[in-house]
């Protein structure tokens, strides 16, 4: 049941747009760090440090979805949102930290492939999601999820030409295993922003 008399809290679409620009900012740091491969330590630290601020806005989100009686969009929804971001933020986090404990020597360019990827899969979800607060933007949400889910399927074969590759040129078990994980992360951080598209269109044809 609607109750439209009752003014709704838009504070989850502020919290939603600051969790992509922390997303935006993560995906460039990472992309940087496999780039560049100096100053390691100090940028895998911003990564993480990144990561703790998005947990910070998840816990935000679900503690103001708990005491908020009307929401902007369904509850489920909200919740999914913020989860799957946070998951996001996680993987990149997991894929910078482990080239910093497995002391990789420096990053593939299979890596710097994802890495780009997931500026762009990022962007477009900061592109999105803002979109959700205007009624009259919501028609440009699936422009944005159609092109996520291509950047998905341009992951998917770098993840398999990388994969490929670990095994065909003779590297080093422990490399292999190394670069096997860390690739893992990087694809899983775009494929939960498929998951993103996902729900975003699920939300446009609800509100349609």
């Amino acid at each position: 049941m609607r109750f439209p008399f009752i003014p709704r809290n838009e504070i989850f679409f502020d919290l939603f747009e600051e969790s992509t620009r922390n997303l935006v900012r993560a995906a460039n740091l990472l992309a940087e760090l496999v780039d560049k491969w100096e100053d390691v330590t100090e940028k895998v630290r911003q990564i993480t440090e990144l990561e703790h601020h998005g947990d910070s806005i998840t816990h935000r989100i679900i503690a103001q979805l708990h005491g908020t009686f009307v929401t902007p969009i369904d509850r489920e929804d909200i919740a999914q949102l913020a989860n799957r971001m946070d998951d996001v933020m996680d993987f990149i986090e997991g894929a910078a930290v482990a080239m910093l404990i497995y002391w990789v020597n420096r990053p593939t360019q299979r890596a710097k492939e994802l890495a780009d990827i997931l500026v762009k899969v990022t962007d477009e979800v900061s592109k999105a999601i803002p979109r959700l607060r205007h009624h009259n933007q919501l028609k440009e949400i699936p422009e944005h999820c159609i092109e996520i889910n291509r950047l998905e399927n341009e992951a998917d074969a770098v993840i398999r030409a990388a994969l490929a590759e670990l095994f065909r040129d003779q590297i080093e078990v422990a490399d292999v295993i190394k670069w096997r994980e860390i690739y893992e992360h990087m694809e899983t951080a775009i494929d939960r922003c498929e998951d993103i598209a996902d729900v975003l269109e699920g939300v446009m044809i609800k509100r349609a």
